[in-house]
């Protein structure tokens, strides 16, 4: 029975020929990621436990976003519990205000993850980083700990569903909507702890933010984890970025998949999700009596440059629906600053819009954008689960970069084809 490229992942990271689905396995791993919301509970069971040393200070990446620049005491706290751990153990890989971006953007953007790696995260969407072609996933902060210390973590080997992708993607239409579209198919558990592996000739017309985009809300199906292949687009991106030799895996022609799903994208539209879950998909043509009171443009799911762009081409030389607060963040530093060199924040600012440094802040209702009773935001975030961003009766309504401002001109959802 052949492999996927997930199960080869694992195979050669837990030194065997082969391993099938729901065999138990002890892997190494390549990268060790936290935040600060979820380093410091890592550093107390690490301390706990006994553990006076790290695997390796290179592999461990710590990254302050949820909550920085910090909002109050204690996340200062936190803050400053991660840096005196990456101060005692030399954590190469330490961002801090400045340096910092939203992590899942940041670390493919360095060149810290690549194709063929093993990486876990304490953070839930750390499954962005198969869209390069990496096993990469999300753990608690007590196995943050284990790895940190051993540089291994067990598994239980994923068994896999095949989303084939047909046809080309058109513009205005993302990734997000391309995610959005399987997650309303499928449902929020329709991919519970197996590998969403992304093949098909649909896959070449997807650019590396569609793909990062993608894989990055895998977790909202359930799912262990998002990959895609390392065609020429990844290698491309790859080439002169990757801080390490990389290893191309692909799955074997009689790879074992749970089911196949099909997609054609020639004939997908922009895609909203209504509250109060990823699963409650519509089309966005259809939202123009749903009144808006903010929107936010941003995230570890759309925050990258081409998420700027595609509202840039929106919002230039307009403004915002009054009564609308759009909010706009782009995911790191060098995102932050091609955006004022491309022009882009100032046509942001003229269109009414606030433009913040990188942070996860309202995406989790942190802060920087927290929704009142009965308030309603389309969002380009990851997850739209009751009183995600705020307010317990605030409605949530996920979306793409273009659909986002579009709605932000006219104060209701709306198609970006629209204006």
């Amino acid at each position: 029975m052949g492999m996927t490229m997930t199960q080869k992942i694992l195979a050669a990271h837990c030194g065997q020929a082969t391993v099938k689905p729901g065999q138990l396995i002890n892997a190494k791993l390549d990268v060790v990621l936290g935040n600060d919301i979820t380093t410091p509970v890592a550093i107390n069971e690490f301390e706990k436990a006994g553990f006076h040393t790290v695997f390796d200070n290179k592999k461990i990446n710590i990254v302050l976003d949820h909550f920085v620049p910090n909002k109050d005491i204690k996340s200062a706290q936190q803050s400053k519990r991660c840096r005196d751990f990456a101060n005692k153990y030399d954590i190469l890989n330490f961002f801090d205000v400045g340096q910092m971006g939203i992590e899942h953007a940041l670390l493919p953007e360095q060149g810290i993850v690549t194709a063929g790696d093993c990486i876990v995260g304490a953070d839930s969407h750390t499954c962005t980083y198969g869209a390069v072609g990496a096993f990469s996933t999300g753990v608690g902060s007590t196995d943050m700990a284990a790895a940190m210390a051993t540089g291994e973590l067990w598994f239980k080997v994923p068994a896999a569903i095949q989303v084939v992708l047909q046809g080309q993607l058109h513009r205005p239409v993302t990734g997000k909507d391309v995610i959005l579209h399987l997650i309303g198919e499928i449902g929020v558990s329709g991919a519970l702890y197996k590998s969403l592996e992304f093949t098909g000739e649909g896959v070449a017309s997807l650019t590396m933010e569609d793909r990062l985009c993608i894989c990055n809300m895998a977790i909202e199906a359930g799912a262990k984890n998002g990959i895609f292949p390392v065609d020429a687009t990844c290698t491309n991106y790859l080439t002169g970025r990757s801080q390490r030799p990389w290893q191309a895996y692909t799955a074997d022609a009689d790879a074992v998949y749970d089911r196949v799903i099909t997609i054609d994208l020639d004939a997908l539209e922009p895609t909203v999700s209504y509250p109060h879950l990823p699963e409650n998909t519509h089309l966005a043509k259809e939202g123009g009596k749903i009144a808006i009171d903010q929107v936010v443009i941003g995230s570890c799911t759309n925050g990258r440059i081409e998420d700027m762009e595609a509202a840039y081409q929106i919002l230039k030389g307009k403004r915002v629906a009054k009564g609308v607060r759009a909010i706009i963040i782009p995911a790191t530093m060098a995102i932050y600053k091609e955006c004022i060199l491309r022009g882009y924040t100032a046509a942001f600012v003229d269109a009414g819009c606030v433009v913040s440094t990188p942070t996860c802040g309202p995406c989790l209702g942190g802060y920087m954008g927290i929704l009142a009773e009965n308030e309603r935001c389309v969002s380009t975030t990851n997850r739209n689960f009751v009183g995600r961003m705020g307010h317990i009766t605030s409605e949530i309504y996920l979306a793409s970069p273009a659909t986002a401002a579009a709605s932000a001109l006219t104060g209701h959802i709306t198609d970006p084809r629209e204006v």
